[in-house]
């Protein structure tokens, strides 16, 4: 697997902590609670599958999965973060319901990842 995934894992981790702070510090009081727990929950996904996304480059590192399909799983959960979380953060702020279209292919994103792996890891190298 690619260290640009384990890098990008931890990346991905600080960028959640920073966007849960400022939800919790700039944007509480700015956003209803419909559109706060919007963002919460877009932090909430955000992290698990950031540390997911590192969790699976040290099982590619370790050689329990083959690099390749690392490589793939890394790929949807990325994909899934950024289509999923980044959806829900821009119908947080903005209010525009017509990205909710977007969200569940993040979703899908999210479960061929871990279906991948699951495959990947019963399979063994």
């Amino acid at each position: 697997m690619s260290p640009f995934y384990g890098g990008l894992g931890a990346l991905l981790l600080a960028l959640g902590v920073g966007m849960g702070a400022f939800g919790a510090h700039a944007l509480r009081g700015r956003l209803d609670a419909y559109s706060m727990g919007v963002w919460e929950k877009a932090v909430f996904y955000h992290l698990i599958h950031a540390l997911g996304l590192l969790i699976v480059f040290l099982l590619a590192r370790t050689g329990a999965i083959p690099g390749p399909a690392g490589n793939r799983v890394g790929f949807l959960l990325t994909a899934g973060i950024l289509l999923f979380s980044g959806s829900l953060y821009v119908l947080a702020l903005s209010g525009m319901r017509v990205l909710g279209a977007v969200t569940p292919l993040g979703g899908v994103a999210f479960l061929a990842a871990w279906l991948l792996l699951c495959v990947d890891l019963f399979r063994g190298r």
